[in-house]
């Protein structure tokens, strides 16, 4: 089963097993990440998911979309590796993905 890298806003590291067919979000709340709040469930309205990609895995995510970055634009977290974990599907290629938990704004 692929493995994702979750890193905690105070730094602490876990690896965590993703079943197919989840996205990063679900991943995450899923395993027991209380500070991703993602509170529109995956709906991608309300940033709260918001994570820090590996550099190394930007080119294997979907292109962002004109909503997710709207949503991004609002956040004094942004950075250039800023994704919505709701909008990214997990997938056998990106075992290993290590994804940030933003500051909460």
């Amino acid at each position: 089963m692929p493995k994702l890298i979750v890193v905690t806003r105070d730094g602490n590291e876990t690896e965590v097993e993703v079943a197919s067919g989840l996205t990063v979000m679900e991943a995450i709340r899923d395993n027991g990440f209380d500070e991703l709040l993602a509170l529109c469930g995956g709906c991608c309205s309300c940033a709260t998911c918001h994570v820090h990609v590996d550099p190394a895995f930007l080119d294997q995510l979907p292109a962002m979309s004109e909503d997710e970055d709207d949503l991004l634009e609002s956040s004094d977290h942004r950075a250039a590796n800023s994704r919505l974990s709701c909008q990214l599907p997990f997938t056998e290629q990106l075992d290993g993905l290590k994804v940030t938990i933003a500051p909460e704004d």
